[in-house]
C-alpha cells in the first residue's frame, strides 16, 4: 500500500516510549455498545510533503449482520484505494474483511486482499480461540487469548470504556497481520476540542502503538481522535512517516447506534 494510503488501515490503524504510567488490558469479553449492523463511515487520506495537504484516496468501514458457521457474528468490510489521478503513480485497491463474535467482538475469520502497485497478496485466516490457533493460507500459527486483526482490532478499540482510564495509561492488546503477533496497545490522552475537515468536535485523544517498518519510525508518534460520545467514532488520524506525513479524516457517516452528540459544528 502506499506511504499514504497504508497507515489509514493500521490505525486507520496501528515499538514504544518509556512513559511511567498504568497497563490495563481491556479483556476478552469486551460488549459492543458502539455500532450496530449496516453503519457506514468513509475517511478520506490526505498526504502532504511540503507541508500542503492533498486528497489522496479513501477508505470505507461498514459493518452487516450475517451468520458465520451457524453464528451470529458482524461482518466489518475496510476498503481502501487511491483516487484515479493517483492511480498512474502508485494504484492501490485493498480489500479487508472480519467476522466477528456479536458477544464478545473476537474475529473468528479475516481475510486480506490486496493490490497494490501491481503487488497482489491474499491471505485467509480462521481463528480458533479455544486451541489458540490461527490457519492462514500461509500454516498454522499459534497465537494468544483475545487475538484481534486489523479490522476487529478498529471496533475493539471503539468499545473501550475510556472513563476506567487517567491520562497516560495503556491499554493493551494483541494483533494478528501477515501471520505475525504484533504487541500492541492504545494509548489515552485525555479529552479535547477538535476540529477535522468535517467539522468541530468534542474528542478523546489516543496514541497508538506503531510498528517500526518502511513507513514509521515506530512509537507513539500517531495522534488520532475518537467521538466523545457513545458511538466512539474515529474523526481523525495523524502521523509524520518517511516521507512527508498523512491525515485521515472522517468525513461522512450513515446508520450510526447514537446521534453523533459530539458533534459542535460543521465546516
Amino acid at each position: 500500500m502506499t506511504p499514504f494510503l497504508k497507515p489509514a488501515f493500521l490505525l486507520i490503524t496501528l515499538c514504544s516510549f518509556s512513559i511511567t504510567s498504568n497497563n490495563y488490558d481491556a479483556g476478552c469479553n469486551i460488549r459492543n455498545t458502539s455500532f450496530k449492523a449496516d453503519e457506514q463511515i468513509k475517511m478520506k487520506v490526505f498526504y502532504s510533503t511540503l507541508g500542503m495537504y492533498v486528497g489522496a484516496g479513501e477508505a470505507t468501514f461498514t459493518s452487516t449482520l450475517e451468520r458465520y458457521n451457524g453464528k451470529p457474528v458482524y461482518h466489518l468490510v475496510g476498503v481502501g484505494s487511491t483516487y484515479s489521478f493517483f492511480d498512474g503513480f502508485f494504484k492501490v485497491r485493498d480489500k479487508y474483511e472480519s467476522y466477528v463474535d456479536t458477544t464478545n467482538l473476537l474475529p473468528y475469520k479475516f481475510i486480506r486482499n490486496i493490490d497494490e502497485g501491481g503487488y497482489k497478496k491474499y491471505n485467509n485466516v480462521t481463528f480458533n480461540h479455544a486451541a489458540n490457533t490461527a490457519v492462514s493460507t500461509n500454516g498454522v500459527y499459534k497465537v494468544t487469548d483475545c487475538i484481534q486483526d486489523v479490522v476487529s482490532m478498529v471496533y475493539y478499540c471503539r468499545n473501550i470504556n475510556f472513563d476506567k482510564y487517567k491520562v497516560n495509561d495503556k491499554i493493551m492488546f494483541d494483533m494478528f497481520l501477515d501471520d505475525e503477533i504484533f504487541h500492541m496497545y492504545i494509548r489515552y490522552m485525555g479529552k479535547e476540542t477538535i476540529k477535522t475537515r468535517y467539522g468541530k468536535f468534542n474528542a478523546i485523544k489516543i496514541k497508538p502503538l506503531l510498528i517500526k517498518g518502511t513507513i514509521f519510525e515506530g512509537g507513539e508518534k500517531m495522534n488520532a481522535w475518537l467521538s466523545d460520545d457513545p458511538d466512539h467514532v474515529l474523526l481523525r488520524a495523524e502521523s509524520p512517516i518517511a516521507v512527508g506525513s498523512i491525515k485521515v479524516d472522517m468525513m461522512e457517516y450513515k446508520n450510526l447506534r447514537y446521534p453523533l452528540s459530539s458533534l459542535i459544528k460543521t465546516r
